[in-house]
């Protein structure tokens, strides 16, 4: 049988290989450089494993989904259409209420995750997600996520999220803007200029998850 290969073949060599691999023990996280990170129920840690370069237009309130100090961090600085990260948060924690401009899929990886979007009429609806559940938006809904895991209050759980797009941008929603603006704790240059941002590692071991963590029975 002959048959025409459509996609060009490539053979990276290991050494350029190496620059694709991200050993989830070496990444490091941020806590800022969003709008919202400031906010005491909106505190995580954003890991960038791949992608996240920085989209064309950065501001108070839109800019890349790891934010500015993140998206500059990535182990794996590709462009090829999608971005892939991690978030740890304590129970309770998760982002506000915001908006992408590409899709965005939500797999739970430790911990319990609740993803709420908006239904129309100031109404929310969400699930709730157990280890390995996935969750995908569309572009243009507005969203958030949070870790209702039942457990030691100082337990962190692990969600990834994949982006689609080169440099895809979020966007806060105006209520969530007024609400951290209420709180006086709408400072972005707080978090993302400082000369010695704190980068710490991941809390989790993934060769010492339990069934708690897990959700496992």
């Amino acid at each position: 049988m002959t048959a025409d290969e459509k996609i060009a073949r490539i053979y990276p060599t290991k050494e350029e290989m190496s620059t694709r691999i991200a050993r989830f023990r070496d990444l490091k996280g941020f806590d800022g450089g969003l709008a919202d990170s400031n906010m005491p129920e909106a505190k995580r840690l954003l890991f960038n494993v791949i992608g996240f370069q920085p989209p064309p237009e950065e501001g108070m309130d839109t800019g890349s989904p790891v934010g500015a100090l993140a998206a500059r961090m990535s182990p794996i600085k590709i462009s090829e259409g999608f971005n892939l990260g991690y978030c740890e948060a304590l129970p309770g924690k998760g982002p506000m209420m915001h908006n992408h401009d590409t899709n965005e899929t939500f797999c739970a990886i430790t911990g319990q995750w609740r993803a709420s979007w908006e239904v129309g009429g100031g109404e929310i609806d969400y699930f709730d997600l157990h280890p390995l559940d996935v969750i995908s938006f569309p572009p243009g809904v507005i969203r958030r996520f949070e870790n209702i895991s039942d457990g030691p209050k100082d337990q962190y759980s692990l969600l990834m999220f994949v982006i689609a797009g080169d440099a895809p941008t979020a966007e806060f929603t105006k209520e969530s803007l007024e609400e951290i603006d209420r709180a006086g704790l709408l400072d972005m240059e707080q978090n993302d200029s400082s000369d010695a941002p704190v980068w710490v590692g991941p809390h989790l071991d993934p060769s010492e998850f339990t069934p708690a963590q897990t959700g496992s029975s």
